[in-house]
């Protein structure tokens, strides 16, 4: 069985009888509507937007409660649209794999457009500036990862992309947020149509750091005659143009070979994983959680999918905050992060069993419980001590969910502001009484080094300030602990990484101290974890 629409057709009863659930819907009129009346394009189309919203709108339709699929736009890498989507008929097999060991599946057929942004594809750019033009267009969401959004360096300069994007206009762009930028120009000029810009990444108040980086973009644009005053109004106007708040949470790592091994026994054909030139790593199908929570602010000026129907809380803007900032700042996000370095270090290639290293299950427990928890908002629509317990004692002990430190510790720069920043700002005089948050961040600058604890060499997960944080931490010597000195300072400074200064709010010097004592020598992260989580 291949995971083509023709195989569906052709082979419904096996697919059947293997316990893989299939469509309802028609999809030819879905397709059809979709191609004449747009309602949701979607940019980035990831792993977690393939088990999640595809999912969401996939219940809908199923239900007679829509009548239109997604469109999906990636502008970050093609071998992804053409090895993933288009080899398959924009088919995804979604895996939910259980506790017990029991894997629930799924065909998921929502998707009925797929495209790449680049100028070396203008048949989709015409497409994509089709669909913005349509007045139908309701809803243009986003899974892009935090640093999507970013137009600036550490030091407050516009990254060179964004420079090019600026001087050329709206009218060869690059940058996902420039890009974005450009189809709402083209949606102005059609007929100033309303429209919601839905960011549901994972990272606090994603709707306004949306509205901020296309704002300031148009904005430049504007300085230099390529859009009139009108179209920042436009954007400017949340009777015309929303950007709705949200929170996400779906565990999905990348995929697992297990799984992989697990669906050619059932017969499926072409479920090899792929990694692209671009790094990214993806699959025929997905694996993920059961466990999931979608919130969003109800502020959608053209109309929306009943998406209460499938099980998203549809709220208001302070809701979403608190939910957000509970489990971001709190209850899943630093603990992942937390373990994620350490896990690192300490050579694990699994969360799961990391779950059972009895200093890093108490480091994340004093992270969430004893410093977080003080200090977080009951949302009310859901209970933050819960949501902890659940996190410890159900989902990251879940073996049959492969994820991985290395994946999780990706991108940390763009993350610790959000994950550990927030909540050090709500402790304001009593910062320097933290303990466990500022132990987590001197195992990030002992991470830096790019070996583990026994003092082997270690690969860095991606992330693009990787390079400028190597001059601070090219001074630390593993069994030197005085080669810290005063070389991360800059660092523990830069109020654009972490939220706030360190020093300022008492903990750069308590950083340092930990930092001396984590490259004291081999075993030294080892011993340091026992030392203070006794």
């Amino acid at each position: 069985m291949f995971l083509l629409k023709k195989e569906l057709e052709e082979k419904k009863e096996e697919f059947l009888n293997q316990g893989i659930k299939l469509p309802k819907f028609d999809y030819e009129e879905v397709k059809k509507n979709t191609q004449n009346t747009p309602t949701w394009i979607h940019f980035g189309g990831g792993n977690i937007f393939r088990c999640f919203h595809a999912k969401i709108q996939q219940h809908l339709i199923d239900n007679g409660l829509a009548d239109t699929g997604i469109i999906v736009v990636d502008t970050f890498d093609d071998e992804v649209v053409e090895k993933v989507y288009h080899d398959h008929d924009n088919l995804t097999l979604m895996c939910v794999t259980k506790a017990d060991g029991t894997i629930e599946k799924e065909v998921i057929e929502s998707v009925v457009e797929s495209h790449f942004y680049s100028d070396q594809a203008p048949s989709s750019v015409a497409r994509i500036k089709e669909v913005f033009k349509s007045p139908s267009l309701q809803i243009a969401s986003l899974t892009i990862t935090e640093k999507g959004y970013n137009l600036k360096n550490s030091s407050g300069e516009y990254l060179p992309i964004i420079k090019e994007d600026i001087e050329n206009g709206p009218g060869h762009v690059k940058h996902g947020m420039s890009i974005l930028a450009s189809l709402l120009f083209e949606r102005y000029e059609s007929g100033l149509y309303p429209i919601a810009l839905l960011s549901t990444d994972n990272f606090s108040h994603n709707g306004d750091k949306l509205k901020s980086s296309v704002c300031e973009i148009a904005k430049q644009w504007n300085n230099k005659g390529f859009v009139d005053k009108g179209f920042i109004e436009y954007l400017l106007n949340g009777n015309k143009v929303s950007f709705p708040w949200s929170m996400i949470d779906r565990i999905t790592p990348r995929p697992s070979q297990a799984v992989a091994e697990k669906l050619k026994e059932l017969g499926m054909e072409s479920m090899d994983i792929i990694q692209t030139k671009k790094r990214s790593v993806s699959a025929p199908f997905v694996n993920t959680e059961e466990t999931h929570y979608l919130v969003i602010e109800d502020d959608f000026p053209n109309g929306r999918p009943p998406f209460e129907k499938a099980g998203v809380y549809l709220t208001d803007k302070e809701t979403v905050d608190q939910v957000e900032r509970m489990k971001v700042c709190t209850c899943l996000n630093p603990l992942h992060t937390s373990m994620a370095i350490y896990g690192c270090l300490l050579g694990y290639t699994s969360i799961a069993e990391e779950m059972k290293d009895p200093e890093i299950k108490k480091l994340i427990e004093k992270v969430g419980y004893q410093e977080g928890l003080p200090v977080v908002t009951d949302p009310g629509i859901i209970e933050p001590k819960k949501f902890i317990d659940e996190v410890i004692e159900k989902r990251l002990p879940n073996k049959n969910i492969p994820d991985t430190p290395q994946r999780i510790v990706s991108d940390t720069s763009q993350k610790l502001a959000i994950r550990f920043g927030e909540t050090i700002k709500l402790y304001k005089d009593q910062a320097k009484d933290l303990c466990y948050i500022p132990l987590v961040i001197a195992g990030w600058c002992r991470y830096l080094m790019g070996m583990d604890d026994e003092g082997k060499a270690m690969e860095l997960s991606p992330d693009p300030l990787i390079e400028e944080f190597q001059q601070y931490i090219s001074y630390l010597k593993l069994g030197e602990p005085d080669s810290v000195k005063e070389h991360l300072q800059p660092l523990l400074s830069n109020q654009s990484i972490f939220g706030v200064n360190l020093y300022s709010v008492g903990l750069g010097s308590k950083i340092e101290g930990y930092v001396t004592e984590l490259i004291a020598g081999a075993g030294a992260v080892r011993t340091t974890l026992k030392k203070y989580l006794a």
